[in-house]
Order: C-alpha cells, then structure tokens, then sequence
C-alpha cells in the first residue's frame, strides 16, 4: 500500500468497520475487484481527522462505524462495467429501487472519478456507544434515492436528528458532506486533491 495510506483500524483505535465493497452485501451483489480484505483505508491526513471525529462521536454518545473509505480506480471501473450489464433485480430493491443502473452516475450517486480513489473520502455512521446498536439514519448505506440527500423530506425526525449529528460531528472535524449521501465525507483539506489510485488493500 501507498505509504501515506494506511489502514484506519491501525491508527484510530475504537473505530468499527464493515467494508461492504468486499463482502456480497453491496449493490452489485459480490465482493468489488480492488478490496482483497475487509478492511477500510485512507491517507494517515484522513485518519488523523478520523480520530478527532471517533473523540467528538463519543462526547455525544456514539462511535463511528465505516463502510468504506480509500477505493481503488479498478472498482469504480467495475461499478461502471457493472451497470452496464443486464438488471438482474437481486440488488435493486434496497439499493436504486427507482432508477435504472446507469442513472447511479447520471445522478451522482456513483462518479467514473470517484473522491474515494483520492484517499481521503469516507462512508460512514453513527452507532450508540451504550447498546452497539447502529443510529437510525432513515435510510442504509447505498440507498441511491433522494431520501438519502441532506434534508430530504419525509425522513423520521430521530432519523433527521442523528444524520444532523454525524454531520456537525464530521464538519467540526474538517470535512465537508455531500448532498445526495448522507454518509459519504470528504477531508477538506485533502493531501491527494487531484490523484485516482488504483492499488489495491492489502
């Protein structure tokens, strides 16, 4: 791995993952080319801004579960080969219930050039330090709908309450959201602003 990269579970203790793009539960259905262990990465800039934000989570009363974060160019490559292929319907109920899958990038839900190859973008959520349990965000990782975009209408109010504190949480911590996601954070002031990487984890 690049060595300005590293694993997020390394360097910021108490963070909890689940690297969906290298497991089966994600929107094409199997593990991603690129993601040989479930694992979540990023540039130590992201990690360092990671590890303020679990501090600022926890004053609160939650911590900071990831789905992902570094990805490499060859899976943004096969989500583009993916949905070019025929809908086989096994994904999209609970990922693009109302888009086909070439709409995923036509409505910027995925990018050919996606932030994550960058290094410093993360997928997250909040989890309650006292049960485990994950915050009710009105929505799953992926749901590519606009009930996923900040201030969506029709969101449950606890819903809307803890997707509002995942955001000042990461905003207070350097990152800025993204509109249509409201898991998807980008370090404002990333190292690699202009550079896709393609190695792999691991």
């Amino acid at each position: 791995m690049n060595d300005d990269f590293a694993f997020v579970d390394e360097l910021v203790p108490g963070i909890r993952w689940d690297a969906k793009y290298a497991t089966w539960d994600n929107f094409t259905g199997r593990p991603v080319d690129g993601y040989p262990v479930n694992r979540v990465a990023g540039t130590r800039a992201l990690c360092a801004a990671l590890e303020k934000a679990r501090d600022k989570a926890e004053s609160l009363g939650f911590g900071l579960l990831l789905w992902d974060g570094y990805r490499p160019q060859r899976a943004v490559d096969r989500f583009l080969d993916w949905s070019r292929q025929p809908e086989d319907g096994r994904t999209k109920p609970r990922h693009y219930p109302r888009i086909a899958r070439p709409e995923m990038f036509e409505r910027g839900y995925v990018a050919a050039k996606s932030g994550h190859s960058r290094g410093s973008t993360v997928d997250l959520t909040l989890f309650d330090l006292a049960t485990g349990e994950l915050a009710a965000m009105g929505g799953g990782h992926d749901l590519m709908d606009p009930v996923s975009h900040h201030g969506a209408p029709g969101v449950p109010a606890a819903a809307a309450r803890n997707r509002t504190q995942l955001r000042c949480v990461m905003e207070s911590c350097g990152f800025a959201s993204y509109a249509c996601e409201w898991w998807h954070y980008t370090l404002t002031d990333e190292p690699y602003p202009d550079t896709y990487f393609d190695f792999p984890l691991g």
